[in-house]
């Protein structure tokens, strides 16, 4: 069924609003998956907080014109879907998982923080840990130094009683040998 002027309009008009502004993409070809695979891939994807759209490239290019996905035109040719989450290294996880599963998934590009990467780059920040790994690390990193002087302060007057019991011990075995 062809698209009416109207349909075109309303489709350009969400992928402004839903695709044009969104700083991690990957463009992905899903030529040679089946519909129960496809149905899996958005499944896997929503589960990891993002989206999975199918697009109609002219449609599309329109409407990422001056945006930063625009970059990724020589992208968009043949079937392309368009992913896109927050976590930009957790989706790549998803995809490249995926892709082993089924080979047919080819990564075209992708927008990670606005900047251009290419398909073999998608695998490569997908090996990345992940934000809440990163974060945790950060906040291990942060808190060591400050746990290392706490125990440092708290031994000061520990070993001070240990010398205090020491000086005690020495001056009752003085007094009981006198």
């Amino acid at each position: 069924m062809a698209l009416t002027r109207t349909d075109k309009q309303r489709l350009i008009e969400h992928y402004e609003s839903a695709v044009g502004a969104v700083p991690n993409a990957f463009l992905v070809d899903y030529k040679g998956i089946d519909a129960n695979q496809v149905t899996e891939l958005r499944a896997r994807i929503r589960a990891s907080g993002g989206t999975y759209e199918v697009v109609k490239n002219r449609l599309v290019l329109r409407a990422i014109e001056g945006k930063p996905l625009d970059a990724l035109r020589p992208c968009f040719q043949g079937p392309t879907a368009i992913t896109y989450a927050e976590d930009p290294v957790g989706l790549a996880k998803v995809l490249t998982d995926f892709a082993k599963e089924v080979p047919a998934v080819v990564f075209k590009g992708g927008m990670v923080d606005g900047a251009p990467i290419t398909g073999d780059e998608v695998r490569e920040i997908a090996r990345l840990p992940s934000r809440d790994e990163l974060l945790a690390k950060l906040l291990f990193l942060m808190q060591s130094p400050i746990t290392r002087l706490a125990r440092g302060l708290a031994a000061i007057p520990r070993q001070f009683v240990v010398v205090l019991d020491q000086i005690a011990k020495a001056q009752t075995n003085d007094s009981e040998a006198a």
